[in-house]
């Protein structure tokens, strides 16, 4: 996930890249692969490989992919416990290194370790964001586009909540080349759909058993920090800290914001139905469930 994402930032070529890794040598030898990449696809981002945290001083954005990930079986809030010890360690490092910059943490469980790095960080609210809905809204969008046979161009939704089994397409303002999914789907193939959206990292992990997702989670962050290097203003959907947004306080949910050079500089509220704004707020107690375990 983490040398994916290196990839997919240096291939663009505004930025300069350092992988982190405890391994002796992985790191290395991926930067170094990358490196001898340029060339070819003709970028010039220094990649480097390393197992400290020195040479990251003074990085601009951090992203921390570090932990155990999901085997068959487990959900992702399996991992808690393993991962949290992982994400607070890396935290304490980046604060102490990179004291300005901006963290989008791509860690399982997505939503608590965000509120992990958050605190541990200390860190403004608009400095600290979890890559989650960009995926999850990627994974509806191309399951709707296969359905309809239609380009993924043409597929406009947003898929909020929790990273997890309780998160929340919102069907009712998805269109497909602005006509509204409901008019072109029976309700029960769209709930279908909605349902294979939230097990999509599930379903990943069943066929490849020793692994999770990595291109399309990388491909999100790379939008995120894409919106961030460029201060596009674009809105996107993220895990950010809700301060009364929404309904709901204390605690990062997956909502749609403005992400910019400052990073979140706007949650984007939308207006929910009843029945969808109950579904999120039943996202956001999944969520803080995790956050109690973790004694946040």
């Amino acid at each position: 996930m983490g040398a994916t994402t290196a990839q997919r930032i240096a291939e663009k070529g505004y930025a300069d890249v350092l992988l982190v890794d405890i391994v002796e040598g992985l790191p290395q030898g991926k930067a170094l692969d990358l490196r001898q990449a340029g060339p070819i696809l003709g970028y010039d981002s220094a990649v480097v490989g390393t197992n400290g945290y020195d040479e990251t001083a003074g990085s601009k954005i951090v992203v921390i992919t570090s932990g155990v990930p999901r085997k068959p079986g487990m959900s992702r809030d399996d991992l808690v416990h393993t991962n949290m010890n992982i994400v607070k360690s890396v935290t304490e490092q980046v604060v102490r290194y990179s004291p300005d910059c901006i963290i989008v943490t791509v860690t399982n469980p997505l939503d608590a370790m965000t509120q992990l790095a958050f605190k541990v960080s200390g860190f403004a609210r608009e400095r600290v964001m979890g890559m989650a809905g960009v995926l999850d809204t990627a994974r509806f969008r191309s399951f709707l586009a296969v359905e309809l046979g239609v380009s993924v161009g043409d597929v406009s939704a947003y898929v909020l909540g929790g990273h997890g089994d309780t998160m929340v397409p919102l069907t009712r303002l998805t269109t497909v080349g602005g006509v509204p999914v409901a008019q072109l789907l029976p309700m029960e193939r769209l709930e279908a759909i909605v349902q294979r959206t939230r097990k999509g990292g599930e379903e990943i992990v069943s066929f490849l058993k020793t692994g999770s997702a990595f291109y399309a989670p990388s491909a999100a962050v790379a939008q995120m920090v894409d919106a961030i290097v460029y201060d596009k203003k674009q809105i996107l959907p993220c895990s950010v800290y809700l301060e009364g947004e929404y309904g709901i306080s204390g605690l990062f949910v997956g909502v749609p914001v403005k992400l910019g050079a400052r990073g979140v500089e706007e949650v984007v509220q939308i207006e929910l139905t009843t029945e969808e704004r109950a579904a999120l707020h039943r996202s956001a107690d999944a969520v803080r469930e995790l956050v109690q375990i973790m004694k946040l």
